[in-house]
C-alpha cells in the first residue's frame, strides 16, 4: 500500500484511527486483523456494493486466515427503517455472535448507520469497523459514531452514539460510484468549508470540478481535509452538546425535504443537504446576518458542480411550506419547542441559533418552492 494517511479521533479509551488512501479494501486485513477478537467476522453490505468490493474484502481476510460471514441487505435508504433494522438484527443473531464478535460495515451511509446501530444493541454492544465506499460516507457519516434509522416522523430519529473501532476510507472505491452519488457526497465536503474554513471552500471552487471528474489526488485531499475537520469537532463534542451541531449546516432544511420525498431515490441525502445549505445562507442573508454575495457564491458553486440548488430542481415533486415546517418541527435538534438552525455570517462562519422568527422561515420556504 502507498499514499496512506492516518488521522485519529481522540476520545480517550474509545479513540480510533481513520485510514485514508487507495487499495485499502484489498489490503484491509493488514489493518483490521488486530481488532478481530472472535471469528467469523460479520460483514454487512448491500447488493450493489457486494458486486464491487465484497470479493476483495473477503480475499484479504482469507489471506490473513480470518473467517467471515456475510449479510447482504437491499441497497437504498428504504433499508434504513424499522423493518430493515429488525431484519438485520435477526440475520446477525442467526450467525450466533458472541460479545467479542466484530461487525464490518462495507458500504455507504445507509449500511454504516444501520450496522453501527445494530452493533450498539446486539448483545448490549459489539465492536464494529467502518469501510465506507461512498464519498458521503467517507467524509461524514462513517466518522463520529452517529448511528440510527429513519422513521415516519423523520430522519435518524432512532439511534445511538456508538463509535467504531476503525474507519478505512478506500479512495479507490470512489471510482465505482455513479456521478450522482459523487455529487451527493461533494455537498458534505463543501459543508466543511462553508461552516468553518473559507480557505477550503476557495480550494473547492478551484478544484471541485476536477475532483468530481476523477482526479484521485484531489479526492484524497478532500477526504482527508473533511475527516480531519470532523474528527477535531467530534473529539471535543462527541454527543452534540455544543458546537458539533455546526455539522448540521443545511440539515434542518435538508431533512425536511427528504421526509417530504419519502427518503427515496427522488432526493438523495447529499442533494437535500446542498439545497438546505443554500436555504441556510439565503435565510441568513434575508435577516441581515450574511452578505447576499456569499449566499449567491454558494449557490453558484454548487450549481456549477451539478447539484440541485432549490426544491423545484426535483422533478415531479409538489412542495408545501406548511408540510416542510411540520417536518422541521419534528427534527431531533428541536429544543424546548424551538427549531435549531445552523446559520452563517458568511462563508466559513457558521453558528447555532434557535432565536429565529418562524415567519421568516416560512417566507423563505414560500419563495424557494415557487422559484
Amino acid at each position: 500500500m502507498s499514499r496512506i494517511e492516518t488521522l485519529s479521533v481522540a476520545l480517550g479509551e474509545r479513540s480510533y484511527d481513520i485510514v485514508v488512501g487507495p487499495d485499502l479494501i484489498s489490503n484491509a486485513a493488514q489493518l483490521i486483523a488486530p481488532l478481530i477478537d472472535h471469528e467469523p467476522a460479520i460483514i454487512i453490505t448491500d447488493d450493489n456494493v457486494a458486486g464491487y468490493h465484497l470479493g476483495s474484502l473477503n480475499d484479504s481476510l482469507k489471506s490473513a486466515g480470518i473467517t467471515s460471514t456475510v449479510i447482504t441487505l437491499p441497497a437504498g435508504e428504504i433499508t434504513k427503517g424499522y423493518d430493515g433494522f429488525q431484519g438485520l438484527l435477526t440475520a446477525i443473531l442467526d450467525t450466533g455472535p458472541e460479545r467479542r464478535s466484530t461487525l464490518i460495515a462495507l458500504g455507504g451511509g445507509v449500511i454504516g448507520d444501520i450496522t453501527g446501530f445494530a452493533a450498539s444493541v446486539v448483545l448490549r454492544g459489539l465492536d464494529f469497523i467502518q469501510i465506507p465506499t461512498t464519498l458521503l460516507a467517507q467524509v461524514d457519516s462513517s466518522v463520529g459514531g452517529k448511528t440510527g434509522i429513519n422513521t415516519q416522523h423523520g430522519k435518524n430519529l432512532v439511534g445511538s452514539f456508538y463509535q467504531p473501532r476503525m474507519v478505512l476510507a478506500d479512495t479507490g472505491a470512489l471510482n465505482t460510484l455513479p456521478r450522482r452519488e459523487l455529487l451527493a457526497g461533494y455537498a458534505e465536503v463543501a459543508k466543511y468549508g462553508l461552516l468553518g474554513d473559507k480557505v477550503f471552500f476557495e480550494w473547492l471552487e478551484k478544484n471541485g470540478k476536477a475532483l468530481i471528474d476523477g482526479n484521485d489526488t484531489l479526492r484524497q485531499q478532500a477526504v482527508i481535509k473533511s475527516c480531519s475537520a470532523k474528527a477535531e469537532i467530534v473529539g471535543r463534542d462527541e454527543k452534540e452538546a455544543g458546537d458539533r451541531a455546526l455539522l448540521n449546516l443545511g440539515h434542518t432544511f435538508g431533512h425536511a425535504l427528504e421526509a417530504e420525498t419519502g427518503f427515496g431515490e427522488k432526493l438523495l441525502h447529499g442533494e437535500a443537504v446542498a439545497i438546505g445549505m443554500i436555504m441556510a445562507f439565503d435565510l441568513s442573508a434575508q435577516i441581515g446576518l450574511c452578505p447576499i454575495e456569499d449566499a449567491t457564491r454558494v449557490r453558484t458553486h454548487l450549481k456549477a458542480i451539478g447539484l440541485p440548488v432549490q426544491p423545484t430542481d426535483i422533478s415531479g415533486q409538489r412542495w408545501d411550506s406548511a408540510a416542510l415546517l411540520g417536518h422541521m418541527g419534528q427534527d431531533k435538534k428541536v429544543r424546548e419547542g424551538k427549531i435549531t438552525f445552523i446559520l452563517t455570517r458568511g462563508i466559513g462562519d457558521a453558528f447555532i441559533t434557535s432565536d429565529i422568527d418562524m415567519s421568516d422561515v416560512e417566507a423563505l420556504l414560500d419563495r424557494a418552492i415557487a422559484a
